[in-house]
């Protein structure tokens, strides 16, 4: 008889229970990360010795995303997404737990350490909207990712308002947000029980793996450029928001005042997925990727405008809602050019692409916010929605592309 390996089945047995399920773990357990960005570049600016690296931490969080990616797309593959999800709580709790302690001695590369470890739980997240379509028919994809994303929009209310009664809760300043992310990661064993996403199948071992190569699926253009537009989306938005806070502030209004503005975004960020997917079934993909790139270089041209509140405000909402449409879209166009038995590679290459190009982003962000020649926040914050433009022109020149071409070729 011969070994046999995991391999996914599809067609769960309650798609609505997971897509509830999912929800929820986007409510609850995606608080962190509205936390995270919105005291993480300040925590790292009172740690660092050199304000340009006060958003280091955060890129660490990204790498961790980006190095995660692909071995957790495997280990879901051949374990499940109940045992993946699980183990990226996990690490969260045990990043946020480092993180903690590292403002307790006053450590910047402490605090990088417990950075890095959360970025495998913002992996795990990205893969919500991918388990959402598991087994699910393919004209209701859209609309189970964009129930998924929409659970966001409790963890914009949720995670400002724990950073507000957190941020200065203890003698080290931050140290309590941290400690409510621990708690927080503890939730997830208990959420992800409930899913039921039936186990890996089974194959032979030694046979040749189903679907695609890597290379082949890199070379379809609705892969490659789902991927781009994807990355781009996600990237500018991180670009964008990780810098927020500091230019807030630097620019002389308050933390309250941050973390309304983030607020504010992460709604404008999720509130569109309640009809995100039923756009996307009458207009196409396509054509609302397109608009999402459009309200992302609006609200690049809102910030280069001023440092008002009210100016903050309109670029972050518009950043959100930009975001949303534009990998909401691409999530949707990924998801309907791949096979079943290809599912593992494709999403693993599409997270391990998006999330490099956001760590490049994060990584960018705080040079540009506070190493600028001017040396001011003014200056950095233009510094930043300056660096938009060619990214946006890359996604937009590559989504014409792929809708001039013959729809046979597509």
């Amino acid at each position: 008889m011969s070994e046999t390996i995991d391999l996914p089945q599809e067609r769960p047995q309650s798609p609505w229970r997971n897509v509830i399920v999912l929800v929820l773990a986007q409510a609850v357990l995606g608080a962190q990360m509205s936390m995270i960005f919105t005291v993480g570049g300040l925590a790292g600016q009172s740690l660092a010795s050199n304000p340009c690296f006060s958003t280091l931490p955060l890129s660490l969080i990204v790498l961790g995303s980006v190095l995660s990616a692909q071995p957790l797309s495997e280990f879901m593959s051949a374990y499940g997404r109940r045992a993946g999800f699980i183990l990226a709580v996990a690490a969260g709790a045990i990043g946020a737990g480092i993180a903690a302690r590292a403002l307790y001695v006053g450590s910047f590369g402490m605090f990088m350490v417990g950075s890095f470890l959360t970025g495998i739980y913002m992996s795990a997240q990205g893969f919500y909207r991918f388990a959402a379509t598991d087994g699910v028919a393919p004209e209701f994809q859209p609309k189970a990712i964009s129930y998924v994303m929409a659970g966001g929009l409790a963890a914009a209310i949720i995670g400002p308002q724990l950073v507000k009664l957190t941020s200065q809760a203890m003698v080290v300043p931050f140290m309590a947000t941290y400690l409510a992310i621990i708690g927080l990661n503890l939730l997830g064993p208990i959420l992800f029980a409930f899913l039921k996403i039936p186990a890996p199948g089974r194959r032979a071992k030694g046979t040749a793996h189903p679907g695609r190569t890597r290379r082949e699926l890199l070379k379809d253009p609705v892969i490659a450029v789902a991927m781009i537009c994807g990355m781009v989306s996600y990237a500018l938005m991180n670009l964008v928001m990780t810098s927020t806070p500091l230019a807030v502030v630097g620019c002389g209004f308050d933390e309250g005042d941050a973390a309304n503005i983030v607020s504010a975004h992460v709604l404008a960020m999720y509130l569109p997925s309640f009809f995100t997917g039923h756009l996307i079934a009458r207009f196409g993909r396509e054509v609302i990727v397109g608009v999402g790139l459009v309200i992302l270089a609006a609200s690049g041209a809102v910030a280069l405008t001023g440092v008002d509140l009210e100016q903050f405000y309109v670029a972050l909402i518009l950043l959100g809602v930009g975001w949303n449409f534009g990998f909401i879209g691409s999530t949707a166009m990924l998801a309907s050019a791949h096979s079943p038995d290809e599912r593992g590679h494709v999403q693993g290459m599409n997270d391990f692409v998006v999330f490099g190009g956001v760590f490049l982003a994060s990584l960018s962000s705080g040079g540009l916010m506070n190493c600028s020649s001017a040396g001011t926040a003014e200056a950095g914050w233009q510094a930043v929605n300056l660096a938009m433009l060619p990214f946006l022109v890359l996604a937009g020149g590559a989504l014409i592309w792929l809708v001039m071409r013959p729809r046979e070729t597509r």
